[in-house]
């Protein structure tokens, strides 16, 4: 079947799509909200695609952060430069690619007078080269339909079989949670409507409710999911003989009591820091069963594991887990303002907001970004400079206390660690802490 064939068979499909909607009164139900987004400028440099919120960052889970596509924000076609589409996702990914990263797309709302032509979509395919495609873990297609099957006899011959295993199938919403933390997507109203709509057709079903169990209190040798405060405080960190341990810093403590923060640092240091590629991908299941062993106050032999990204993901596991961001969440609004401080006094900035964190935070940031200092300066050999080292742990540094970062706080958040790491003399030079320990 040639091209032309196929094109004309997925605008039947989308029409009957359409039709079929139209029939159960889906059009009528609900109206797409104004996407509203608090932190978008209008000088941002792709403001025209990103008004719409077609494309939007979620949460993060041990799969990776999640990247949201949803259809039914796209408007008509003669309203939205698809070109520019293109350069806007590439330029999304880049603030991703260096971190393992999933994409969901809602497919529902995707009709004839908003879908992207053939020729664009194998454009996309082919523009987003192996550089976009080796950290993607997994790709969740959400409610696909015939017109989906269609578009994928097209591109099988250019897919790749393991590009294509990454593809996931979904006919409902419920089936994301078994994948992602499902609280943490950023869902359109229109999507939920639509699935709640699927399951009415089944005989009046609805969607299944999923019960949260309560959170658990941690153990007394937890080290994930817990605060700077509850590690420095437990009791299972200090033994009789520590009676002034308070006087010490929190690094020094955590050194001597080897917790997995100063322990994984050292041994990055020794063994890492020429390895091309470092934090940037690791087997789920080992980090799980490495956190396991840290949290039940069992030792650790990385050289057991025989991969150097076990360590390196776990430090990033760490950061990400922390109740409230090491650099806090006091700290969210002044970073994003860094953009329109002139460029000449951003590193000053940048002193003035880190040294104003609390003790504890201030440490063991200045430790990591001494250590990811060290990392950048032997970026000849292991291809992690300032910029990629910020894009890996911008977003394990500081997040918002409501939702998920949005995409425009990506450059914002990442300048200012790249600033951290590449000025880091500069920076921290001026604020020390008695007893306090570097990598």
């Amino acid at each position: 079947m040639s091209e032309i064939d196929y094109e004309k068979l997925a605008e039947i499909e989308l029409q009957k799509d359409e039709a079929e909607d139209a029939q159960s009164g889906q059009e009528k139900t609900f109206v797409s909200p104004p996407f509203e987004d608090t932190e978008l400028n209008i000088n941002h440099p792709y403001y025209d695609i990103t008004r719409h919120g077609i494309i939007q960052l979620a949460g993060d889970d041990n799969s990776g952060r999640k990247v949201i596509f949803s259809c039914c924000r796209m408007p008509p076609s003669q309203q939205l430069n698809h070109t520019r589409l293109l350069e806007y996702l590439k330029y999304t990914l880049d603030q991703c690619v260096e971190n393992d990263y999933t994409v969901v797309y809602f497919h529902y709302d995707l009709k004839s007078l908003n879908k992207p032509s053939l020729k664009w979509l194998q454009t996309a395919y082919k523009e987003f080269d192996r550089k976009y495609k080796k950290n993607l873990k997994a790709l969740y297609v959400v409610h696909p339909t015939n017109f989906i099957k269609i578009l994928w006899n097209i591109f099988k011959p250019l897919i790749s079989h393991k590009f294509g295993k990454k593809i996931t199938y979904l006919n409902y919403l419920s089936g994301l949670r078994e994948h992602l933390k499902y609280d943490q997507l950023n869902i359109p109203q229109e999507v939920i409507q639509h699935d709640e709509n699927l399951w009415g057709k089944q005989k009046g079903k609805l969607p299944p409710v999923v019960k949260i169990p309560p959170p658990r209190p941690p153990l007394p040798t937890q080290q994930f999911g817990v605060s700077l405060q509850y590690l420095i405080s437990s009791g299972s960190f200090h033994s009789p003989s520590q009676s002034t341990a308070a006087h010490h810093t929190i690094l020094t403590i955590l050194n001597r009591r080897k917790m997995h923060i100063t322990e994984t640092v050292s041994y990055l240091k020794r063994k890492g820091l020429q390895v091309e590629g470092l934090f940037r991908s690791a087997s789920i299941h080992t980090i799980k069963d490495v956190q396991k062993l840290y949290n039940q106050g069992k030792s650790v032999n990385f050289d057991d594991y025989h991969d150097i990204h076990i360590p390196a993901v776990i430090l990033k596991t760490f950061l990400r887990e922390l109740p409230q961001p090491l650099l806090t969440f006091e700290c969210y609004d002044p970073i994003l303002g860094i953009t329109s401080v002139e460029s000449s006094l951003r590193v000053t900035r940048c002193k003035q907001i880190i040294h104003g964190l609390p003790e504890h935070n201030y440490i063991v940031l200045k430790y990591l970004i001494c250590f990811l200092h060290m990392v950048s300066r032997e970026s000849i050999y292991n291809r992690m400079t300032e910029s990629s080292l910020a894009c890996v742990f911008g977003l394990h540094l500081i997040w918002p206390s409501k939702g998920t970062a949005s995409l425009s706080a990506l450059v914002p958040l990442n300048l200012f660690t790249e600033l951290l790491i590449d000025f880091y003399m500069n920076i921290f030079n001026s604020r020390t802490v008695p007893g306090e320990i570097l990598p």
